[in-house]
């Protein structure tokens, strides 16, 4: 099995790493001074700062835990990504402000949105079992 954070991998832990502290950042000042105005946009952006976080630490670890792990991640965070995009059009209350997955990442360059794609295709490439690359 390839080291998950080799090649290719050390970009994606890079992003990875990049969004977790940016939605964490984020989440927790909005969480912090205004909590009533958007309580489940923000709290599901925190949710989002924690997928991304287990992603980034999972990848770096490797391993067939590792692999597994940042697997289910990345699959979470497509699906929030998701579903999180089309409520934030669905139920425009609950999003007054712009999360890390609301409007399928649109504040953030549409990033969000493709990055568990990028995630999984890496995944899929160095799966437990997989041969190794001959480069």
């Amino acid at each position: 099995m390839r080291d998950l954070a080799s090649g290719p991998g050390r970009v994606l832990v890079f992003v990875y790493g990049v969004f977790a502290v940016a939605a964490t950042g984020r989440s927790l000042v909005q969480l912090g001074a205004h909590a009533d105005r958007a309580p489940v946009a923000y709290s599901l952006s925190l949710f989002a700062a924690v997928v991304y976080l287990v992603a980034t630490t999972c990848l770096l670890l490797g391993g067939r835990r590792g692999w597994w792990v940042a697997a289910v991640a990345c699959s979470v965070e497509l699906a929030g990504v998701l579903v999180v995009g089309v409520l934030s059009y669905a139920v425009t209350d609950w999003f007054p402000d712009r999360t890390v997955w609301s409007h399928f990442g649109q504040g953030y360059a549409f990033l969000p949105l493709v990055l568990p794609f990028a995630g999984l295709a890496w995944l899929r490439a160095t799966r437990p079992g997989s041969p190794p690359d001959p480069g």
